[in-house]
C-alpha cells in the first residue's frame, strides 16, 4: 500500500489495524522524497536518522497497545524557522546557516511527546519574509502541480511537501497569509489558528503582534487532529492565550444546517483570476445545499487591511533585524533587504496610528461575526505565480486576501475548491470565524469536503 497520499486519520487507522507500520511509512516517504524533491526543493534538510529512531519507538509502543496521541507514528516536517534541538535551523538564510539550537520550540516538544516522526526541515522565504529568492544558500521551493510555478510563501516548503505526498502534515507560520497562501495555491488545507492558540516560543519572529503557527495537511479532518496536539497555553510565550483546548475532531459532525455564513465577495469579485468567482459560487452552492444560510457582507477594502498590516509589520520587522542589517547587510537576500529597510523610516506616530487602525478593523470583523457564525471568501485571488527570478516584487503592491484575518487575529482556514482551466492549478476557499472558534471553521470545512472531492486530487510527480 502506497502511503504517499494517505491522510493522518487513515494512517492512524491502518496502524491500529496492523496493516501499515510507522517504520514502513517513514522509509517509503523518504524514498519518495529522494526520487522527486530534486525538482521541488521543498526540504532544506531531511533527518532520516531522527525519523527512523522515532518511527521505531512509535512502532514498538503501538504494537504494545500504547498510543501517545493523535499523531503517534505520523511523519511530519517543520518550516525551517522552527527551532529543533541539535538540528540546524536556518531560516533559509545565510545569517543562520550554521545555527544549531540547544532546545526545541514549544510545539516541537508537544509533537515529540505525542510520538510524531520528524522527517526534516522545510524551505521558507528568508526569515519567513524575503522571497521567493534566488540569491540564498538554498533554492526556492516549487509547486508540485507544475514545477514551473511557485508554491506560495512563506511556508513554501510546507505547502509543496504536503501537496507532493512527502509528508501528511507540516508546521508552517502565518503572519499575513504564510500558511493559507501555500495551502491555497498547492491545493491542500492550511489553518492560521487564533492569535495565541499555538505557542510561538522557539520560532523565529516575523511580526511580534501577528505571528501564528499552524498546520498544513490534506484535509480539514487532519487539521483538527494536528491542531489538537500543538494547541495549548504556554506561560513563556507572552502572546499565548490561557484557554482550554476543545476536542476539535468532535466538531466534525458533517452537519452545518442552519449556520449563517457571511460571504465577502467584493474582495475577489474584481481583478481576480477569471476562474475564481465561478469556483467560489459553486462552493457557496454546495454549502447552501448542506443547509447553511449564506448572505453577502461588506467589510473594508483589502487595500485598507493590507496597508494597516504592512505599516505595523514593517516597523516590527526592522526592530527584529536591525542589528543584522547594520552589521551583516551583505548576507541578507536582496528581497528581504528591500522589504525590511523601509521600516527604518516608519515614525512612532505612524506605528501607533496603524495599531489604532488595526483595532477599528478588528472591531469591524467582530461586529460582522455577531451576525454570522463564520465568514467566507477566497483563499487566494489567483493561482500560483511563475517561478521567475525576474518577477517584480508584488508583496505590498497587490492587496492580500489573507491579511485581513491576520489583522483580526481570527482563525482562518484555506481549502481547495477547484482548478483553473488554463493552468490546471488549484483554487481555494477561505473560512474564518471568531477568536477560538476553530471548531466552527473545521466543521464547515469538513462538511464541504464530505460533499466534494477537490482534496482527493493530487499532483502526478512523474
Amino acid at each position: 500500500m502506497d502511503p504517499a497520499f494517505l491522510t493522518i486519520a487513515e494512517l492512524s487507522r491502518l496502524y491500529d489495524q496492523r496493516e501499515l507500520s510507522p517504520v514502513e511509512v517513514t522509509r517509503n516517504l523518504f524514498d519518495r522524497i529522494a526520487a522527486h524533491d530534486s525538482k521541488l526543493h521543498s526540504f532544506i534538510r531531511v533527518t532520516p536518522e531522527v525519523a527512523l529512531a522515532e518511527a521505531q519507538a512509535a512502532e514498538r509502543e503501538l504494537m504494545a497497545g500504547r498510543r501517545r496521541g493523535l499523531l503517534h507514528g505520523i511523519p511530519y516536517a517543520l518550516k525551517d524557522i522552527v527551532e529543533t534541538a541539535g538540528i540546524p535551523t536556518t531560516g533559509h538564510s545565510k545569517l543562520c546557516h550554521d545555527y544549531v539550537p540547544a532546545a526545541d520550540a514549544h510545539l516541537v516538544s508537544r509533537l515529540k511527546a505525542g510520538g510524531a516522526v520528524l522527517m526534516g526541515k522545510l524551505a521558507t522565504w528568508e526569515f519567513a519574509l524575503g522571497g521567493p529568492s534566488w540569491d540564498l544558500p538554498w533554492p526556492p521551493a516549487r509547486n508540485p502541480w507544475n514545477p514551473d510555478y511557485l508554491p506560495g510563501g512563506s511556508s513554501s516548503g510546507a505547502g509543496s511537501a504536503v501537496a507532493a505526498g512527502f509528508v501528511p502534515g507540516a508546521v508552517g507560520t502565518d503572519t499575513g497569509g504564510s500558511i493559507r497562501g501555500p495551502a491555497a495555491v498547492c491545493g491542500i488545507a492550511g489553518l492560521k489558528p487564533t492569535y495565541g492558540r499555538v505557542s510561538r516560543r522557539g520560532v523565529f519572529p516575523n511580526t511580534f503582534t501577528m505571528d501564528h503557527c499552524g498546520p498544513l495537511t490534506r484535509s480539514a479532518e487532519d487539521i483538527a487532529l494536528f491542531l489538537q496536539v500543538i494547541a495549548g497555553f504556554d506561560a513563556e510565550d507572552p502572546g499565548s492565550e490561557y484557554a482550554p483546548v476543545p476536542d476539535y475532531a468532535a466538531a466534525l459532525t458533517g452537519s452545518i444546517k442552519g449556520l449563517r455564513l457571511g460571504l465577502i465577495e467584493h474582495w475577489y469579485a474584481d481583478g481576480a483570476h477569471p476562474d475564481l468567482p465561478p469556483a467560489m459560487s459553486a462552493a457557496v452552492e454546495v454549502l447552501r445545499g448542506l443547509g447553511a444560510i449564506v448572505e453577502p457582507v461588506q467589510l473594508s477594502s483589502l487595500r485598507d487591511y493590507t496597508d494597516c498590516k504592512t505599516t505595523i509589520s514593517i516597523a516590527e520587522l526592522y526592530a527584529i533585524h536591525e542589528k543584522g542589517l547594520k552589521t551583516r547587510p551583505q548576507d541578507f537576500g536582496r528581497i528581504l533587504r528591500n522589504r525590511v529597510l523601509p521600516g527604518a523610516l516608519i515614525r512612532a506616530e505612524d506605528y501607533v496610528q496603524a495599531l489604532r487602525w488595526r483595532t477599528v478593523l478588528a472591531r469591524e470583523q467582530a461586529m460582522a461575526l455577531k451576525q454570522f457564525d463564520a465568514l467566507l471568501t477566497a483563499g487566494a485571488r489567483g493561482v500560483a505565480d511563475h517561478a521567475d527570478p525576474n518577477q517584480p516584487d508584488r508583496l505590498v503592491s497587490v492587496p492580500s486576501i489573507t491579511m485581513p484575518f491576520s489583522v483580526g487575529g481570527l482563525p482562518a482556514l484555506a481549502i481547495p475548491c477547484g482548478f483553473s482551466r488554463a493552468e490546471g492549478l488549484p483554487l481555494s476557499l477561505q473560512i474564518a470565524a471568531a477568536p477560538m472558534a476553530e471548531p466552527t471553521v473545521l466543521r464547515i470545512a469538513h462538511a464541504y469536503q464530505q460533499a466534494t472531492d477537490w482534496h482527493h486530487r493530487h499532483p502526478d510527480l512523474r
